[in-house]
């Protein structure tokens, strides 16, 4: 069997492991032919394409990134974008296509399944917020990363009495702030699930400093909102947006981070993690996940389970219907909100 395989939207460290596992289970129990779309779904409309073998995928387990390479292409947006999808995986004979991406990417996967095209989904995105799996690979990398870095800076702010502000990524959901602040004992923890009011948070600060601990650490999403709902977090690329409508966002933490100095007194500083949340080698536990995930979904390909995505829904590896896992965005649930609110002073103020 001749199946294709691609990797959309923004890179993470486990991107490799999942190419790897299909590749190998499909070769050693299948003797299946495998060829690689380049940059996501602009490789399959300009028919980019690479074989994979048992030698290019060696050696890529620890990678991070992709050795597809990737892009937010949307041929959907592209007049006779999806015609042209179709074309090339006519051209190349490939009778299958996995699909490695998020929600933005697994739409479009979802409609070549429409299409009649056969198709399988792998849940990717480093905010974890993919409707339908408990976790996606890359997560738990990103979550180390913010966490060693939120360590860091606990030094550096009390060696200064200094307030700093750590913005991790998180568009829509807070899941990397919420586990790296709880994990990292960040002082407070803001997320797009509750909008925040600023006032409450240099009021926490305050309280904390007189109790006498002079230093403070804040752990922010990069899609966290203020309560009066100003668009304070779209700053340098304001109105940019992707070809899937998102804008680009970045810099809400050192809009946060001034505005504290100004209500606190306090000298602040912030940290904006950025791409290195998405960069390096991925976990042990993603390197695990995404190998599972890999060979779920070529057992899925080979048993015609298609339109579905393989996910992860406990300790098992299952396969869920597309269209259930675009239904909706997964967002931070209260049990962990308890959780942080738990540890945290004036925990009956609501950030």
């Amino acid at each position: 069997m001749k199946i294709g395989i691609l990797t959309g939207g923004g890179d993470c460290p486990g991107l490799n492991a999942v190419i790897r596992a299909v590749v190998r289970k499909g070769i050693f129990h299948h003797q299946d032919e495998f060829v690689g779309f380049l940059e996501g779904w602009r490789g399959v409309m300009e028919d980019q394409t690479i074989r994979l073998t048992l030698d290019s995928i060696a050696g890529i387990l620890p990678r991070g990134g992709t050795i597809l390479r990737t892009s937010r292409t949307n041929p959907a947006k592209k007049e006779g974008g999806m015609t042209q999808c179709l074309e090339t995986l006519k051209r190349q004979a490939v009778e299958a296509l996995v699909v490695l991406g998020g929600d933005d990417t697994q739409s479009v996967t979802y409609r070549l399944h429409e299409m009649g095209f056969k198709v399988v989904g792998v849940p990717k995105t480093i905010d974890n917020d993919l409707s339908g799996t408990d976790f996606c690979f890359g997560f738990d990398t990103a979550v180390n990363i913010a966490t060693e870095a939120i360590d860091r800076v606990h030094t550096t702010a009390e060696a200064h009495n200094r307030v700093i502000v750590v913005e991790v990524m998180g568009r829509d959901s807070g899941w990397i702030a919420i586990y790296s602040g709880i994990a990292g004992g960040a002082d407070v923890i803001l997320i797009p699930e509750r909008p925040f009011d600023l006032n409450d948070v240099a009021e926490t600060i305050r309280h904390r400093h007189a109790r006498g601990r002079y230093f403070s650490v804040v752990v922010i999403a990069e899609g966290a909102r203020l309560a009066a709902g100003i668009d304070e977090q779209i700053v340098a690329e304001k109105g940019k947006k992707d070809e899937f409508g998102h804008v680009r966002l970045g810099g809400i933490g050192t809009i946060i981070a001034q505005e504290l100095e100004k209500r606190t007194g306090f000298e602040t500083r912030a940290v904006v993690l950025g791409h290195i949340q998405r960069g390096g080698s991925p976990t042990a536990f993603d390197r695990m996940l995404a190998t599972r995930y890999g060979i779920g979904a070529i057992d899925a390909v080979h048993r015609s389970d298609f339109g579905k995505m393989v996910a992860l829904r406990g300790t098992n590896i299952v396969t869920i219907p597309l269209k259930e896992a675009l239904s909706r965005t997964r967002t931070v649930g209260q049990d962990l909100i308890d959780v942080a609110n738990g540890l945290r002073e004036n925990a009956n103020r609501p950030l």
